[in-house]
């Protein structure tokens, strides 16, 4: 009886594909991407996924799109036509994304973390507080599909995607919460919506803080409980919006909107040091 097994296929070469950064050792980078990788070893994954770390590194995904429920993409085997592969979630739905807006607006913090492009690191706590989990708890919560022949899942096709999504969580930490069904722009539109609701626009006209010099003994004292956030990779100016209101005014001028011109240059400043 023979013994004779036909040679392992190779993947086709991909000119222009997505290739993981990392050439060795982890791929995910931050607290957030980890926690991912970290979730799908902790639900079994973790073993299989080792057989798409070649596939990523090597560019053989083509494509990676994140939407609402899905990701899918492209990954070029063996075939002259590349696989595709889709990984699917339950986004949440509209009365879900309510509770969470309102809980996250709770919390100037998570605002500006979020506005700052980065990823509040209890926000796993916030969605569990909601009976919502932000990453999938069990394997039964994913749906793995792809249209290669190999039985087993996840495929190296499906490992690889797996790979390069963490890397682009990475990149967009919103691509997490696009997954569950709340884009970036809609989400921060959302959010500054519910922290501006207050009195009508004409009442706020009305509205007057004290004069800087009425109040320069306590000028340098702590206004409010916040945290120092990280340098903003986006919009500096645009945290101005979501910190704690500071009733002060200097030549019947806000003091935040007298700060506001500043903080741009503060922030290429950054980039140029």
């Amino acid at each position: 009886m023979s013994n004779w097994f036909p040679p392992p296929s190779r993947p086709r070469a991909v000119e222009g594909g997505l290739k993981a950064r990392s050439r060795r050792g982890a791929i995910a980078q931050t607290w957030w991407s980890e926690r991912f990788i970290e979730v799908l070893e902790g639900i079994g994954l973790g073993s299989r996924l080792e057989r798409g770390r070649t596939y990523a590194r090597k560019g053989q995904v083509i494509s990676l799109e994140v939407g609402p429920g899905s990701v899918t993409a492209q990954v070029q085997g063996s075939r002259s036509r590349p696989y595709r592969v889709r990984i699917g979630i339950a986004a949440f739905g509209k009365s879900e994304w309510t509770q969470a807006e309102h809980a996250l607006t709770g919390n100037a913090w998570y605002t500006a973390k979020l506005l700052s492009g980065e990823m509040p690191e209890d926000i796993e706590d916030l969605f569990a507080g909601l009976g919502l989990s932000l990453f999938p708890a069990t394997e039964r919560e994913l749906s793995l599909d792809c249209s290669c022949p190999d039985r087993a899942v996840p495929c190296k096709h499906l490992a690889a995607t797996f790979y390069l999504l963490a890397e682009h969580f990475d990149d967009d930490p919103f691509a997490i919460l696009a997954w569950r069904g709340r884009d970036r722009e809609d989400l921060l539109a959302n959010l500054q919506a519910a922290r501006s609701d207050g009195p009508p626009a004409a009442d706020r006209a009305d509205q007057h803080g004290r004069p800087l010099a009425d109040c320069i003994d306590s000028y340098f004292a702590r206004q409010a409980d916040t945290r120092a956030p990280s340098p903003p990779p986006n919009s500096p100016a645009a945290l101005l919006d979501h910190l704690p209101d500071v009733a002060v005014e200097v030549r019947g001028r806000a003091l935040a909107e007298l700060l506001r011109p500043a903080y741009p240059a503060l922030g290429l400043g950054d980039q140029q040091g």
